[in-house]
C-alpha cells in the first residue's frame, strides 16, 4: 500500500504527515513491509519550502533539524509528483476541498481525509499555518499526530498479518 498526503501547499499539515507516518509505519513490525509512504505533495500552490514552525514540530519529534529543512515542497502539477498521485494507492488530505482541487477524477477516487482514515468521521483539519504563535502552531500539529496515530492502529488491524 502507497500512501500519499496532501495538503494545500505543502509546507505544514503533509510534510508533517509524511515524515511522522513514514516512522510510524518503519516502527511498526505489522506495516513495515506492508506499508510505503510517498513524498508528499501540495494541491494548491506549492510552498517555497517546509514552514520553520513545522521543522520546529518534527524536532520535537526527535527528527534532525537539516532532514526537516531538507524537504522541498511537492505540487501535483509538477510531472514527478503526478507520478506520486498516479502510484499512491491512497490520497490522505486535510480537507474534503483538497479532493475537489485534485486534477485527475481517477486520482479523487482514491482519497479520503486524513480524519476519515483515522476515525471514519469527517473533521477538517484546520491549517496550523494560520497560528503564527508557537504554541498554538504545536497544538495543531499535537491534534495531527493523534489522527495519524489512529489512522496506524487502523491500518494494523485491518491489513492481512
Amino acid at each position: 500500500m502507497k500512501i500519499l498526503f496532501v495538503c494545500s501547499q505543502n509546507m505544514c499539515r503533509s510534510p508533517y504527515c509524511e515524515f511522522m507516518f513514514r516512522k510510524m509505519v518503519q516502527d511498526s513490525p505489522v506495516l513495515r513491509d506492508k506499508v510505503t509512504v510517498l513524498r508528499s505533495s501540495a494541491v494548491m500552490t506549492p510552498g517555497t519550502s517546509i514552514d520553520p514552525l513545522t521543522v520546529e514540530a518534527l524536532v520535537r519529534e526527535g527528527f534532525e533539524k537539516s532532514a526537516a529543512e531538507a524537504h522541498v515542497p511537492g505540487f501535483m502539477y509538477r510531472k514527478a509528483d503526478r507520478k506520486l498521485f498516479d502510484e499512491a494507492d491512497v490520497i490522505v488530505g486535510m480537507t474534503r476541498s483538497h479532493k475537489f482541487m485534485i486534477l485527475k477524477p481517477s486520482w479523487r477516487k482514491k482519497f479520503i481525509t486524513l480524519s476519515e482514515a483515522a476515525t471514519g468521521k469527517y473533521t477538517a483539519v484546520p491549517d496550523p499555518w494560520l497560528q503564527r504563535d508557537t504554541e498554538k502552531y504545536i497544538a495543531e500539529m499535537d491534534k495531527i499526530k493523534a489522527y495519524l496515530e489512529q489512522y496506524r492502529d487502523r491500518l494494523e488491524s485491518n491489513l492481512p498479518q
